[in-house]
Formats: structure tokens, C-alpha cells, sequence
């Protein structure tokens, strides 16, 4: 006879599957936001705020980046994968968390690198999305309601990649950082080697090979850091799926404080 918890949880995956499928009828929405700086480049974004943030204590804030295939204009498709699953871990473990998801533009990238090469060299310059991203980043860390002491860092594919390289240009920032199914630049893990780090890859992706995710935790490794990895046996390169529905890495990641 199955217990109540597994009841509970089967129950809630079942639920979070229904809301994927419904898109809009999450509990909360996104707002839609434009980050626009004096120029003509912008970056749309949407941003999800708890109830009752103006009367709480400080919030962290999550950053989460997507990948490629969400790309675009409509400021609505960074949000198929991964985002709303981080909404639903807020509300089922009543954790209240703000969440910012930027989207590129079809011809642009989170780091101007190419994803399918063995390695590759952080630019000197960021991206023009990410400059935008920092930008946006440096007004909102400026908010009372934000916990600067709980900025948690999160991408995919194309976000794993920036997710790497954010962390490198602006190590003193964020409590964690989870890179699912990225790469980075090997040379950097001196810089971010006391930032809490969990990657994430499947050992059959062919889009980005998990050599790429290997590479930054052996090199983290060895100049002392104690990163976590998970390769999934089998998994092409949909590993965000598992990651982002895992309670267990969630927590892990949430519990992370930055200066601990």
C-alpha cells in the first residue's frame, strides 16, 4: 500500500504537469517587464514576485537563463522550460523566491562562443544580452525586498553557458549557481571556486557534449572547490527536465547562502 507522502508527491507531479500544459494558469504570473537603458538595445523580461513581498523580510532572487530554442520577441518562451517548475517549488515548500527570466533575441546568445567545440575562452566583453542582463541585475540588487545574500544563479544549454560565465564575470554575487547542460571556460574556476556549484548534464547529449560539464568540475577540483555533478546514464540533452522537478536539488540549492 503506497504511503501518504508518495500520495503527496505523485500528487504534485501530476499537478505541475497540468500547469505546464495550461501555460498561464499558474497560481501566479509573470510580469512582463522591458529592461531599456539609454540606447536603442533593450532586453525583455518577466519577472515573478511572492505574495506579500512588501511585507516581508528580504526575498531571494533567482536569475534563470534559458536556452536557445527559447529565443525570440515575445518575451513569453523563456519560460517553457524550467522557469514555472521553480515557481511551483516556492509554493510547495512555501519558500518565497522572485524570478527573473531575460530572454535573448534570435540572433544572440548569453556568451558569444560556439556550444559544440571541446572548449572555449570566456571573451573579454560580455554579450550584448548579458551586458543588458548585468545592467538589469545591478538596479534590482539595489531593491530592499531582494536578499543580496540569496541571488541564486540558473540556466540551460545555452543558459548553462552563461550561467558559467556570469558566475566568473560577477563571482562575489551569487549564494549558488546550478549549470544544466552548458560549458565554460576552464581557465576561470580559480574565480568561482568558492561559489556553491551543482552541474548537470546526460552522458548522451550531442548538442552539448557533458565533456564540457566534466572540464569545469575537474578544473574546480583542482584548485580546491568541491562542486557537485550529476550525469544522467542515458539522457540526451534534456537533462533540465529532472533537474528543475528535483525537490531534493532545489532545497540544496536554496539552502545556500552566500559568504557560508
Amino acid at each position: 500500500m503506497m504511503n501518504a507522502s508518495f500520495l503527496i508527491r505523485l500528487w504534485s507531479i501530476a499537478a505541475l504537469l497540468l500547469l505546464s500544459q495550461l501555460g498561464q494558469a499558474m497560481p501566479a504570473e509573470f510580469e512582463y517587464k522591458r529592461h531599456a537603458p539609454e540606447g536603442e538595445k533593450f532586453l525583455s523580461y518577466r519577472i515573478y514576485w511572492p505574495e506579500g513581498v512588501d511585507n516581508a523580510s528580504p526575498i531571494p532572487l533567482v536569475v534563470f537563463l534559458h536556452g536557445a530554442g527559447e529565443r525570440g520577441s515575445d518575451n513569453d518562451r523563456q519560460l517553457i522550460h524550467g522557469a514555472r517548475d521553480l515557481v511551483w517549488y516556492s509554493i510547495e515548500r512555501q519558500e518565497p523566491l522572485i524570478i527573473i527570466a531575460p530572454q535573448v533575441p534570435l540572433d544572440e546568445r548569453w556568451v558569444d562562443v560556439v556550444w559544440d567545440e571541446r572548449v572555449h575562452r570566456m571573451p573579454e566583453h560580455p554579450s550584448d544580452s548579458m551586458d543588458l542582463l548585468m545592467g538589469l541585475l545591478t538596479e534590482l540588487l539595489s531593491d530592499s525586498r531582494i536578499d543580496t545574500n540569496r541571488v541564486y544563479l540558473t540556466g540551460l544549454s545555452m543558459g548553462g553557458f552563461g550561467t558559467w560565465d556570469l558566475i566568473a564575470r560577477w563571482p562575489d554575487t551569487f549564494a549558488a549557481a546550478l549549470p544544466v547542460c552548458g560549458g565554460g571556460d576552464t581557465d576561470t574556476a580559480v574565480r568561482i571556486k568558492d561559489i556553491p556549484i551543482w552541474a548537470f548534464h546526460g552522458s548522451d547529449d550531442t548538442v552539448v557534449i557533458p565533456e564540457r560539464s566534466r572540464d569545469m568540475i575537474q578544473a574546480l577540483q583542482l584548485v580546491g572547490s568541491n562542486p557537485r555533478y550529476t550525469e544522467y546514464p542515458g539522457v540526451g540533452h534534456d537533462s533540465w527536465t529532472e533537474t528543475y522537478q528535483n525537490f531534493e536539488v532545489l532545497d540544496w540549492f536554496f539552502s545556500q547562502r552566500r559568504g557560508d
